[in-house]
């Protein structure tokens, strides 16, 4: 084989990372394409390029290559662009602050082999949240974490050391609080209210589902099905509601999507920014894993990826506040008959506890 046949099946491979995650196939090995929906389309929109420079300007059907490859270059765009300042916020700014009605949150996968607490710590002292969610801590890091709790009197602890332990940690009163195991043994979330200043109560679930990858989950199946889980239990009709928590899925996929729709939550990053949260240490390898979802009762104050802490996540930070007059600015994502039925396929897959929300 020549050098120009060699080259002209190298840029026919490059759409299939775009087109093999159009499949429905929930292998790790089709849903990882997702995540990298950036880096896909600098190489597939320089791959386009190379195509024309190496080959010169076809005719004819010559010109199907390029074509295709400008066309995968034009969809991930399309995928990135709601989470860039190019498109409409799909929740509205606070135009007031009223600290009665906010309640600043704290998301950190802290890493589990990190034995540097310092600099979370440090974080917390300055930015003082109300709510700090941390993952993959364990016994180490709740012993670290300990010298919060006098300012953080109302704590929710499962303490692991397989990479999924998760602790709650709150100056608001918590209630009715509780850990769930909804899909899979060791891998827990957190359930209950947060009562703001006000006295408002809100609805909170905290997950961190297991990815899919050949070291975890050969399929997205129990990550997909616990979310999906979780958004069928979700009612921001009846209050306010806020998911968070690294969702080992970027905000893009058809699985978080779907999530939306299902649940009727909205997204903090459209119209904002990626706010890419992982790999904390290189800078190519970078998307949104970390997310806070809310009801459309809520305005956004403030959300900001904060610094590195030692971990393979950068910590995300949002400042919402409870404003029940938004939910008239806020169109409600909802699933379509068919949506709906797909979410419900996808629960049936897994062993899932299904009066774990109730």
């Amino acid at each position: 084989m020549d050098l120009n046949w060699a080259l002209y099946l190298a840029f026919c491979a490059v759409p299939l990372m775009t087109l093999v995650p159009l499949l429905r196939h929930e292998g790790w090995w089709v849903r990882g394409f997702e995540f990298p929906a950036m880096q896909i389309a600098v190489v597939t929109a320089l791959s386009c390029g190379a195509c024309v420079w190496v080959f010169g300007w076809p005719e004819g059907w010559g010109l199907w290559l390029p074509t295709v490859l400008f066309g995968c270059t034009l969809f991930q765009l399309g995928r990135i662009l709601p989470y860039t300042r190019l498109f409409p916020r799909q929740i509205q700014t606070a135009r007031q602050a009223r600290p009665k009605d906010q309640i600043n949150v704290l998301v950190a996968n802290v890493l589990m082999t990190n034995r540097n607490a310092d600099p979370l710590l440090d974080l917390i002292r300055t930015e003082a949240p109300d709510l700090i969610l941390t993952l993959e801590t364990d016994d180490w890091w709740q012993q670290q974490l300990a010298g919060i709790e006098p300012d953080y009197p109302f704590t929710v602890k499962q303490s692991l050391d397989n990479l999924y332990g998760m602790h709650l940690y709150s100056r608001l009163p918590l209630q009715d609080t509780r850990i769930a195991y909804l899909v899979e043994e060791g891998v827990p979330s957190i359930h209950g209210d947060v009562v703001l200043r006000s006295g408002t109560k809100v609805r909170l679930h905290c997950l961190h589902p297991a990815p899919p990858s050949p070291t975890e989950n050969a399929t997205s199946a129990e990550r997909d099905g616990e979310l999906l889980l979780v958004a069928r239990q979700v009612d921001p009709c009846a209050g306010p509601v806020v998911v968070m928590g690294d969702l080992n899925d970027v905000a893009w996929s058809a699985s978080t999507r779907l999530f939306q729709k299902v649940s009727g939550l909205l997204d903090l990053r459209i119209g904002r920014g990626l706010f890419s949260t992982f790999h904390a240490d290189y800078l190519f390898m970078r998307w949104p894993l970390d997310h806070i979802f809310c009801s459309g009762d809520f305005t956004l104050a403030r959300i900001r990826r904060l610094g590195h802490i030692g971990s393979d996540h950068f910590p995300i930070q949002a400042v919402l506040q409870h404003t029940p007059r938004a939910r008239d600015l806020h169109p409600e994502p909802t699933a379509t008959p068919s949506e709906a039925e797909r979410a419900e396929e996808k629960i049936a897959q897994v062993d899932a506890d299904q009066t774990a929300l109730l």
